[in-house]
């Protein structure tokens, strides 16, 4: 992803950032992306031992 920010500087510090929406919607998308990553593999990983079903019982028991 190539980002190009616009540095907005207050008393000769940097205060602010500005990037075109476009490239705000990839940084979010890819944000949220990383969470449920996170997210999934948390519950991955606490599922460790626990008793599965396979996907086929799952629809049988659904008839």
């Amino acid at each position: 992803m190539i980002l190009s920010p616009q540095v907005i500087e207050k008393e000769e510090k940097k205060e602010f950032v500005v990037i075109p929406y476009q490239e705000f919607t990839l940084i979010k998308q890819s944000l949220e992306d990383y969470e449920d990553l996170c997210f999934f593999r948390k519950e991955k990983l606490s599922a460790i031992g626990e008793a599965t079903r396979s996907l086929d019982d799952i629809l049988e028991d659904g008839e």
